[in-house]
């Protein structure tokens, strides 16, 4: 089947010496991978791999056999061109880390269209602003609404955050955040992207980032750990 897409790009991986292997998350069809032969050894290669960092937004066009094997692009051009993703370091360290944590979340080849949308503005909210400290706190806050595991807010006044069920509850006891865990949890679930990016410090967001990774964890079969991560942490330090 021919379909005509956009596709926010997840994961690249290089297979054997000119090849790779690229995962996306289309609009159409949900999480695809696809084999993009001799990607090393043309003479334009610089500018197809660059096609396939992390987040980037393609336009493409491809053959979907949807029988659980490699797909392939016929056809591929950049949807939004980003002017700073993937050029500034620290704009470019967190993209590198959320793709990641995605790359292990978004588990379905299912469609997801607002998952998609939500992506895609977010992102392009990235590639115009410099304050951005919390970003990827928020993002992956955000995500958790279409992947099915957001915190239940209909009692956010109690004292503590209950990680198993999602809840806020008036016991400390189970897996239960500190009283003061929740009360960072809760002003970030306040959050928008164009909020004071200042609120937290930095401990406060490495306190933060835990907790969502710990959250993940605990909701998503067979999460990993992002390797990038103490990347980003060197980063934002």
């Amino acid at each position: 089947m021919q379909v005509k897409t956009k596709a926010i790009v997840i994961s690249s991986l290089k297979f054997q010496e000119k090849s790779l292997i690229v995962k996306c998350f289309t609009l159409s069809s949900g999480l695809k991978s696809y084999f993009v032969r001799d990607a090393f050894s043309s003479r334009k290669a610089s500018q197809k791999i660059a096609y396939f960092q992390p987040f980037s937004i393609l336009e493409i066009e491809a053959v979907h056999k949807n029988k659980g094997t490699l797909e392939n692009f016929k056809e591929i051009k950049s949807a939004v061109p980003f002017q700073s993703i993937h050029t500034d370091i620290v704009k470019s360290t967190m993209v590198m880390f959320l793709s990641e944590m995605l790359h292990y979340s978004i588990q379905e080849e299912e469609k997801n269209e607002q998952l998609f949308l939500f992506l895609e503005t977010a992102l392009t909210w990235l590639d115009h602003h410099d304050e951005i400290s919390n970003f990827h706190l928020i993002l992956l806050l955000e995500t958790t609404k279409y992947l099915g595991f957001y915190p239940d807010l209909s009692e956010n006044n109690l004292p503590f955050f209950e990680m198993n069920e999602g809840v806020f509850t008036l016991f400390q006891n189970g897996n239960v955040l500190s009283e003061h865990e929740t009360s960072l949890f809760k002003k970030l679930l306040e959050l928008k992207f164009d909020n004071d990016q200042k609120i937290f410090h930095v401990l406060e967001r490495q306190i933060l980032l835990k907790i969502i990774i710990d959250y993940y964890s605990l909701h998503l079969e067979g999460f990993k750990k992002p390797k990038s991560l103490e990347i980003l942490k060197e980063v934002f330090s």
